[in-house]
């Protein structure tokens, strides 16, 4: 056994055990996140059952089965349920009702002698809303200004049809509202930012005349612009509503919805296998395009997206030409001593420094100090309004430069030890100085290196939700921070977060079990973005490797 331990063969197997046990480990997070998220989506069949209430009365639900598990006597016991004699377990059933205007409440809690009946209607229908979640109920005529159009059999393909057109008027009215009507309010904003900054420069009573008289005629031009719009507007607003669904719960109360409230609607039950796959589709879709709506509860996660890709790509841009450059330095002209060691020891310090740290630091530099005085030189016409000083996505993406520049700096100069000194010395013997040298010779070969450092930090900022409470991350930002007016890309607008739209989704929102499963679907897209994100600079640093390897053969 001894002798075993020697051939160092023990080790070998246990340094191979660990290494499955974290890859066991790492599949089973992803699988729960993907089984968790993905089912989502899935259009589970609707039941009518008949639900004895805690004050024994008995109603008739239509609902979706989320889940069930079992749950012990003495927390029932706890909670004020009669019990049964010697029964010790419990199986209790989480049931989707939605109708949240009719119920309050959009999931309960039912135990299983509690509910009797089991039945799937084939008519049971799922509306989609844009505000107040989902309504289960069954159709029973489509009005058009108040009169029947369509019931029974030709309701369903006629209600689709016009869901489709309502939905194509909601997208012209928020075109209007986001594109036109901003670009409206930008121009005004401009021709007071312009008459304020003529104020702040001391411009005389005729100057101001002289402008106000061209802005008047401006601003009477983009009003013009705006009640045509306004009239638009209103056009579409009513041609909106102008369809109505009639619907009924299952216990039978009668309820109007505006068809320019549903998003989608569709009939589970009534669905063939290939059906449901087009609606998880086109639902997944939906998720991934969709602006959120429901205080994050409903719709899709594309501003968060949009935001999390937008950051990253700024602070790769911002991050590797100071981390190569610091690196370059330090490793080719730096003089060798006990300064340069301190420089490295804190190099290597600030990879550990915990991220809320730098958020700090963020808000308190970039932000307040920073951003204040760029306000102050270049947008003096819109204070006491910040523009820099506030938290933005520039600010953001500067944090995170920060945060991952010791990971690109300590990986440039792993790649440029690596470099033989047989290559260096050759370069310099055919003539070459040592400027040449590095730029065209070893700084190429070292490219590797550099990509593997913009990898380690891609993967790092992606997932960060810290520091990026601080400097420019919110909760809900529809808005793009690119739009058609000038200069086309705000920096300073605040963005949304996959990272931090997983916490708020997870540990803010006020609809716990309808948060659940976009709590992991969320999860499952950020993952997947940074695989892509990764997969995309390895593939890059690849060729790069490829091409220099070829070179220096």
């Amino acid at each position: 056994m001894r002798a075993w331990f020697k051939t160092g063969t023990p080790w070998i197997w246990l340094n191979a055990g660990a290494i499955a046990l974290c890859l066991v480990m790492v599949i089973g997070v992803l699988g729960l996140i993907l089984v968790q998220g993905g089912s989502h989506f899935w259009p589970g069949n609707l039941q009518t059952v008949q639900a004895k209430q805690l004050d024994g009365s008995e109603k008739l639900l239509l609902a979706e089965l989320v889940r069930t598990e079992e749950v012990s006597a003495a927390v029932l016991k706890d909670s004020g349920v009669t019990l049964d004699a010697g029964q010790l377990v419990y199986p209790r059933h989480l049931l989707k009702v939605a109708n949240r205007d009719m119920y309050g409440r959009d999931f309960a809690w039912f135990l299983d002698r509690d509910l009797a009946n089991w039945q799937q209607p084939q008519d049971a229908t799922v509306i989609e809303r844009r505000e107040w979640g989902h309504f289960f109920g069954f159709p029973q005529k489509l009005l058009e200004r108040d009169q029947v159009v369509a019931e029974g059999a030709a309701l369903w393909p006629e209600l689709l049809t016009r869901i489709t057109r309502a939905n194509d008027i909601q997208d012209a009215i928020s075109e209007i509202e986001k594109a036109d009507i901003g670009r409206i309010n930008n121009g005004l904003e401009q021709l007071r930012l312009e008459r304020r900054k003529l104020e702040l420069s001391g411009a005389d009573a005729a100057q101001l005349s002289t402008y106000d008289q061209q802005a008047a005629q401006d601003r009477a031009e983009l009003d013009a612009q705006y009640a045509e719009l306004q009239q638009q507007l209103d056009a579409l607003y009513a041609d909106a509503k102008r369809d109505t669904l009639v619907m009924t719960s299952a216990e039978g109360t009668e309820i109007s919805i505006s068809l320019s409230n549903i998003v989608h609607a569709h009939q589970p039950n009534a669905m063939n296998l290939m059906q449901k796959l087009g609606h998880y589709g086109f639902a997944v879709w939906s998720f991934l395009s969709d602006d959120p709506r429901e205080a994050n509860t409903e719709g899709g996660i594309f501003p968060a997206i949009f935001g999390t890709v937008t950051m990253v790509i700024l602070m790769s841009i911002i991050v590797t030409p100071f981390g190569v450059l610091a690196a370059i330095y330090l490793r080719e002209y730096a003089k060798q001593g006990t300064v340069l060691k301190i420089i490295r020891i804190s190099v290597y310090n600030l990879a550990g420094v915990p991220s809320i740290v730098y958020g700090v630091f963020g808000l308190g530099f970039f932000v307040y100090i920073l951003g204040g005085n760029i306000d102050q030189l270049f947008y003096a016409e819109s204070l006491p309004s910040p523009t820099f000083g506030t938290p933005g996505l520039f600010w953001a993406s500067l944090t995170l430069a920060l945060l991952t520049l010791p990971v690109v700096i300590v990986s440039t100069e792993e790649g440029l030890s690596r470099i033989p000194s047989t290559i260096r010395m050759g370069s310099l013997a055919l003539g070459a100085t040592k400027s040449e040298t590095l730029w065209k010779v070893v700084v190429p070969l070292a490219t590797p290196a550099m990509m593997t450092g913009l990898i380690l930090a891609i993967a790092r900022a992606a997932g960060e939700v810290a520091p990026l409470m601080l400097v420019g991350v919110v909760k809900l930002a529809p808005t793009l921070p690119v739009d058609g007016n000038f200069p086309f890309v705000h920096l300073d607008q605040k963005i949304m977060h996959l990272g931090f739209h997983v916490y708020d989704v997870g540990f803010q929102s006020p609809n716990v079990e309808a948060s659940r499963p976009l709590l992991y679907a969320t999860a499952l897209v950020l993952v997947l973005l940074i695989v892509v994100l990764n997969m995309a600079a390895i593939q890059l640093r690849n060729k790069l490797r490829e091409k220099y390897r070829s070179e220096s053969d």
